[in-house]
């Protein structure tokens, strides 16, 4: 089915199905494993000095509070915490990450009805508003850039590692059923946490970004990748050394827990070759649901949503 649209580009950017499963990763930095589980073990030692109080806005079927704690570069995370009513026992603990819009408020039509959830801000927006870390993609997106050690993608992934850690600490039952949960923007930062983080046991990430970086500053989208690509052909052709720290498809590679991807076929904010890329590196256990279209109003998505939530609820029940 082809997708009328108004782009001045092909959201499918010529690809068949065939192709976008043969799109590979880009080669890895020798250092980025010890990158990365050096940045895990940094993370591990911040304080969190966490706080919770209840939240503004109280839910029907839910306790719901908000918490802040400590994080990387001294910001202060701010997130909320979903606890259901109508069950005897917690199940499991989710990080709920979110799109590259931020979140002012957590949902509640998570496929795991008795699951504790945190929903972190990541730096920058809502309520971990910050004088380092505007709360738009264009520019948290470009943010540090220039150094993989100040980059505002180190930082997010961090902040959502001590979500974790603040969820264990005050639900310890939970430990050992810890799942994330995260889309687009929050999809590439999980496939970018996960591999480092033994706390997690599965992960669904849907229409992941961030994946194969020297494929997508090619690519002409919307958003963020736009973003990155305007800065990358505007002299910086050096961003992509940095950027090869934060490549979600290299990062899937180390992914060694069951992982649910859903990727669109159809997207002109995250480029679907960017989005298989991720999906084609995990070397574990992975189930695929093909999106019509993400980031775009079409009539099939709401079809779309609640079939990945009947295959999540039976991914999650396993």
């Amino acid at each position: 089915m082809r997708i009328s649209h108004d782009f001045d580009f092909d959201p499918e950017y010529g690809y068949s199905l065939e192709d976008l499963l043969q799109v590979g990763a880009p080669e890895e930095p020798e250092d980025f494993e010890a990158f990365w589980k050096a940045a895990y073990a940094s993370a591990l030692e911040i304080p969190l000095d966490h706080d919770v109080g209840p939240a503004v806005t109280p839910a029907e079927n839910h306790d719901v509070y908000q918490v802040y704690y400590n994080s990387y570069q001294g910001e202060r995370i701010g997130a909320w915490i979903t606890v259901p009513k109508d069950v005897s026992e917690l199940t499991c603990g989710v990080v709920v990450g979110h799109g590259y819009g931020g979140r002012d408020a957590p949902h509640y039509g998570l496929p795991v009805s008795s699951a504790v959830c945190i929903f972190p801000c990541a730096r920058g927006f809502h309520l971990s508003a910050s004088l380092k870390f505007p709360g738009n993609s264009a520019a948290h997106v470009v943010t540090g850039i220039e150094s993989r050690e100040r980059y505002s993608h180190l930082g997010s992934v961090v902040d959502y590692w001590l979500a974790a850690s603040v969820l264990l600490e005050l639900y310890p039952q939970v430990a050992g059923r810890l799942y994330y949960h995260g889309g687009s923007f929050g999809g590439g930062i999980g496939a970018m946490l996960l591999p480092w983080d033994p706390r997690f046991s599965k992960a669904y990430l849907n229409v992941p970004s961030f994946g194969n970086h020297p494929l997508r500053v090619t690519l002409p989208c919307r958003g963020s990748g736009d973003a990155v690509t305007r800065y990358y052909k505007d002299g910086h052709p050096e961003v992509l050394e940095v950027l090869r720290y934060f490549d979600a498809a290299i990062a899937a590679r180390h992914i060694e827990i069951p992982v649910f991807v859903a990727a669109a076929l159809f997207d002109p904010a995250v480029p679907p070759p960017g989005q298989f890329a991720v999906y084609n590196a995990l070397s574990g256990h992975k189930e695929l649901y093909l999106r019509q279209a993400a980031h775009f109003e079409l009539e099939g998505n709401g079809e779309d949503d609640r079939a990945i939530a009947a295959r999540l609820r039976r991914f999650f029940a396993d």
